[in-house]
């Protein structure tokens, strides 16, 4: 009888359900589990989606969009990114691989894969009745452990030592759709990022100071690595302007030069031809005021942002500008804008009262260049190198070139993974297996269920290894045994060859990956399942 709606002192118990019965108390630990269920069955399902196209035998993806646009990627965080994910759960998992790719920038289909693994031995415990926090603490335990072991396993680099580095980025690039030509790509990130960053001081690179062009026609052999900037435009000419100007002066404006229009459609009647003759003259007048202004600084090279206003420039402003000997490129972006500054060292003018000849940059040459399909613009000489530098991908259709640019972004993450942290473990299965190994043996030290649940994460790290090989064919539960043998032997950097087909000491075969990479994926993988233990119910909101 003494129930929350009876008596009028108990109105706050009124308020929250009350589990009068036995009954309902196992109801609501039912819909607990069932709802963690789903969370977990569903993220693993992401999991086993991205699961083929890890490591270098992996498979590729092709994603379709809904307007026709197909894209072949198989970049953990771009399968990911362009799913159509409808669990909430599983969406934690995009978001997993997303972070990885920030955080690291390569890795990101073996943090999802390690997730996936991550949660099925989590989903085991529970089944034995272990209670979600109790894993959870395991969890973090042994994660913390595991960075540990990871520690020990790698050593430090130097980062003056160009050929590790181009091992580095080749280790990245191999699992690519670009990997045949990784011999060219790998040089070229290591020496765009050696020439941004000094290795004595930094210990960080912005990847913004290194820009990647793509353009169509020609093969990926073609790339290569300008000391200054590539414009994928034409320059705008008209008859008799300079395609080429040595001893640039260079200026970059962000007006347009063309006649002003009013920001409402207006309308304006002329009722004789007298005042119809004024309005032209006038607009010859302002525009040649304009070319003059620019003339009198001595710029002869004239860069023009994109303007969706009105026209940047007219057949008109054109004409004086080519009589004046200046070189036009217009629809210059508006986020290429610091980039190029940076480059040439000018200043951005907004109005033509403040385009002074202070803002001017310079460079030795700019010259247009035929390529297969179009033309470029391409600026050499620039005064301080070692700012920026531009990287120019050529590739025969638009799915390479796409591809390429991504493959040569994640080379370049991999590199700025190394900077920021100087150490290099051995890939190809071998940091999971020895912290598997390690973990198992720790786990005996330690008492009750904590010490189950290790041995569960620890088990199940050994996915990497056995998906690696799953992927390049060969039998995975052989493999696998052969690699905890090697482990336990005392072997750390045995791990599977999948060029040969067998297990060897990949440090020799060049496979190293940066510290970084590896246990910022163990601890966000790790970090993700704890989350997803902890639901304990899904609340639709209204």
């Amino acid at each position: 009888p003494n129930n929350g709606s009876r008596n009028p002192n108990n109105r706050s118990a009124a308020m929250q359900p009350q589990a009068s019965t036995r009954g309902d108390m196992l109801r609501t630990r039912a819909q607990e589990k069932s709802v963690r269920e789903n969370n977990i069955s569903a993220a693993k399902a992401v999991a086993d989606a991205v699961r083929t196209s890890l490591g270098p035998k992996g498979m590729d993806k092709m994603i379709a969009g809904k307007s026709g646009s197909v894209m072949i990627t198989n970049d953990g965080a771009t399968i990911l990114q362009q799913m159509e994910v409808a669990h909430p759960a599983a969406k934690m998992l995009v978001d997993l691989a997303k972070s990885q790719d920030t955080e690291a920038g390569d890795g990101t289909t073996s943090v999802t894969v390690l997730c996936g693994a991550l949660l099925d031995a989590a989903q085991k415990l529970l089944e034995k009745g272990i209670h979600p926090t109790l894993i959870s603490e395991a969890f973090v335990m042994a994660n913390d452990k595991a960075i540990e072991f990871m520690q020990d396993m790698s050593e430090p680099v130097d980062l003056a030592d160009r050929d590790q580095l181009i091992k580095v980025a080749s280790t990245s690039l191999n699992s690519k759709v670009v990997s045949q030509n990784a011999s060219i790509l790998a040089p070229l990130a290591v020496d765009a990022m050696l020439r941004i960053i000094d290795p004595a001081k930094h210990s960080f690179v912005d990847l913004r100071d290194i820009a990647v062009v793509k353009k169509i026609g020609g093969t990926i052999d073609d790339t290569e690595l300008i000391d200054g900037l590539v414009f994928n435009q034409k320059v705008v000419k008209v008859a008799g302007g300079p395609t080429r100007v040595p001893n640039a002066k260079i200026g970059l404006i962000q007006f347009c030069l063309s006649p002003p229009k009013t920001d409402i459609e207006q309308n304006v009647v002329v009722s004789d031809y007298a005042q119809m003759d004024r309005i032209l003259k006038e607009e010859r007048k302002y525009i040649l005021d304009m070319c003059k202004k620019i003339q009198k600084t001595g710029c002869n090279v004239l860069l023009i942002q994109k303007s969706i206003l009105r026209d940047a420039v007219t057949e008109l402003s054109l004409h004086f500008l080519a009589k004046m000997k200046i070189l036009v490129v217009n629809d210059v972006e508006r986020d290429d804008i610091e980039f190029i500054c940076k480059t040439v060292g000018c200043l951005p003018a907004a109005s033509i009262e403040s385009f002074t000849a202070e803002k001017l940059g310079k460079a030795d040459m700019v010259a247009e260049e035929a390529t297969p399909d179009s033309k470029i613009v391409r600026v050499t000489g620039v005064p301080n190198p070692g700012k920026t530098v531009s990287i120019f991908v050529r590739a025969s259709n638009r799915m390479v070139l796409d591809e390429a640019d991504r493959s040569i972004h994640d080379a370049l993450c991999v590199l700025r993974c190394l900077v920021k942290k100087q150490f290099l473990t051995p890939g190809g299965g071998a940091p999971e297996a020895e912290v598997s190994f390690r973990l198992a043996h720790w786990a005996n030290e330690l008492k009750g269920t904590q010490a189950y649940c290790v041995k569960q994460y620890a088990q199940a790290l050994e996915v990497v290894p056995y998906t690696l090989a799953e992927n390049a064919g060969l039998n995975a539960i052989n493999i696998v045994t052969e690699l905890r043998n090697r482990h336990a032997a005392g072997e750390k950097s045995a791990g599977i060859n999948v060029r040969k087909g067998g297990i060897t000491d990949i440090r020799e075969e060049n496979v190293i990956v940066p510290l970084l990479v590896y246990s910022s994926a163990i601890s966000l993988a790790t970090e993700c399942v704890r989350m997803i233990l902890k639901i304990d119910d899904i609340v639709g909101t209204r």
